[in-house]
């Protein structure tokens, strides 16, 4: 590819990826999904001088069981900082939190050109074929719903999209072009620095290492000497990028590495994330029996590959089936390809339950990438077929990139609005909420206590106040939560997913008479719908 190509062609996905990204960080204007508003959230706090601490409570099994919370007991940090580092200059807001995810999520495209240069080259394309599927893979992930909806949310999907594509990226060609120096390969000290922040970012992190150890561990032509100082430089370095906030973990909970994950294998819920007196326990996980198991194992890989891959990147996600066969094997994706089984196999089977939730959702970042660049090698490769068997005279290189860019952008401007809208509606729905309950006579703020909710993190940041996580479990052990934070007297509960909130208070159960359900008014216009018609205030009367 000529240089003049590559600079036109690299400007103009920048350029678009931007002003895609800026488009929807303006569509969304409140923090949806929670995780968002928790990353904002301590990300506030940090910039107010309180440190890395958080207002809402939703996971009771890390102490210490205290407010101020100390963050990122099962999240990492790497998302708040960069939201702070944005937000330092532009306000403490969440439009200046999302200058960040537009910044790292543009970069995200970049990195799918750069890749699908490395694919085209090692198939040996044409030139004029290689700058097309290049511009192609880039322009179509700078429109790619997944990528352009989480560009626009300062959370962990876009920082783990890029670490993990320059991660497998710079394996390859550490493997495939050796350093021309007999002396250590100076690329494994970026190479250990990407994995290093990887592991501040996403606990998936440790599936890239685990990708660096197969790539490198069985590297052609490499003694074995020459392997085990690949994998041990690169992890070493990442291990001292780490090492800070591991000792941060060691001192505030007690353990070096994020809590959680046997709370999360053993999950047969959702919600068991939440359990206060309820936690999940290898026994109770084993009664649950062979067949209940295995389907929460069949239930978790259908989430991931359809909910997560293939519905949400319809139709690149699907064409991509067509290019798989022939980039499967393409040395500068092996990396990339292992590291995506890895993670989804991890993630559908270690922890079937937590990835219907998310896991894997915000770890597939360098999936997607690899969906889109198999889709424009594929559609690339079906044209030049096509074109070879009518004998066509001028070349059409551009009509694959083109369908793959276009697609993508008719489903992304079909959906995009729609999403943005469900932000709206609950930004307005929190702000409704807080004024009917100040009229009501019980006001969400300082002299409230904690807040128990179905919902902590967003009560926590639109209303100020303390929130402590509504466990699925009956009225007793959410008297027994309220007990343990003293001044804790309202619950909040918005929609009927619980088993036992609001279902329990109506059917009257034990201790049900000790939460009386707050009068929350009607809305000032009765032909309207009530933004808050699913949502229950209970008052804690008993002592």
């Amino acid at each position: 590819m000529r240089r003049r190509d590559a600079v036109l062609s690299l400007a103009l996905v920048a350029f678009v990826s931007v002003v895609v990204r800026v488009i929807a960080a303006n569509l969304i204007p409140f923090p949806r999904p929670e995780d968002t508003a928790y990353y904002v959230g301590v990300a506030q706090n940090l910039l107010e001088g309180r440190g890395l601490v958080s207002d809402a409570l939703w996971s009771f099994g890390t102490p210490p069981l205290v407010f101020p919370r100390p963050a990122f007991e099962v999240w990492l940090p790497l998302p708040t900082i960069l939201a702070a580092a944005t937000m330092s200059v532009f306000g403490s807001t969440f439009g200046a939190a999302q200058v960040s995810s537009v910044i790292v999520g543009s970069l995200v495209p970049i990195l799918a050109w750069w890749l699908a240069v490395e694919v085209g080259g090692a198939l040996r394309l044409p030139a004029a074929r290689l700058v097309m599927v290049a511009l192609g893979a880039g322009l179509t992930a700078a429109v790619y719903l997944p990528l352009v909806l989480h560009s626009a949310l300062p959370d962990s999907t876009m920082p783990f999209a890029v670490l993990g594509l320059l991660a497998t990226i710079l394996m390859a060609r550490i493997v495939h072009r050796p350093s021309a120096s007999d002396r250590l390969d100076l690329r494994l000290m970026p190479l250990g620095i990407i994995l290093g922040l990887a592991a501040l970012t996403r606990n998936e992190a440790v599936w890239l290492a685990a990708t660096w150890v197969i790539v490198a561990g069985t590297a052609p032509g490499r003694s074995a000497a020459d392997r085990v100082r690949m994998i041990g430089v690169g992890g070493l370095v990442a291990l001292l990028v780490f090492a800070p906030w591991a000792y941060r973990n060691w001192v505030t909970f007690g353990s070096p590495l994020p809590g959680q994950a046997v709370t999360n294998a053993l999950s047969l819920d959702g919600r068991d994330i939440f359990a206060w007196t309820e936690e999940p326990t290898l026994e109770r996980y084993l009664a649950a029996g062979p067949e209940a198991l295995l389907q929460l194992r069949v239930v978790g890989v259908t989430h991931n590959l359809l909910n997560v891959l293939l519905y949400l990147g319809i139709p690149v996600s699907a064409i991509a089936l067509l290019g798989l066969p022939r980039v499967i094997r393409v040395q500068p994706l092996r990396p990339l390809l292992v590291s995506g089984i890895l993670t989804f196999l991890a993630t559908s089977l270690f922890f079937p339950v937590a990835t219907t939730w998310g896991t894997f959702l915000h770890a597939a970042g360098p999936i997607h990438v690899l969906l889109i660049v198999s889709t424009v090698m594929g559609l690339d490769a079906l044209i030049a077929w096509v074109g070879a068997r009518r004998t066509w005279t001028r070349p059409v290189s551009w009509l694959g990139p083109l369908l793959g860019f276009t697609s993508s952008l008719l489903f992304t401007a079909a959906l995009l609005p729609t999403f943005g809208a469900g932000s709206r509606a609950a930004d307005q729905m929190y702000a409704i909420l807080g004024a009917r309950m100040a009229a009501a006579g019980v006001p969400m703020d300082a002299s409230a206590g904690p807040v128990i909710s179905n919902y902590p993190i967003w009560i926590a940041e639109t209303a100020g106040v303390s929130a402590l996580a509504l466990p699925d479990e009956p009225p007793t052990a959410v008297l027994d939560l309220a007990a343990a934070f003293p001044g804790t007297r309202l619950v909040v509960v918005t929609g009927d997913g619980h088993a036992h909130w609001p279902h329990d208070i109506d059917a009257g159960v034990d201790d049900a008479e000790c939460f009386r359900e707050v009068d929350l008014g009607a809305p000032a216009n009765p032909a309207t719908p009530d933004p808050i018609a699913d949502t229950r205030v209970f008052e804690i009367v008993c002592p």
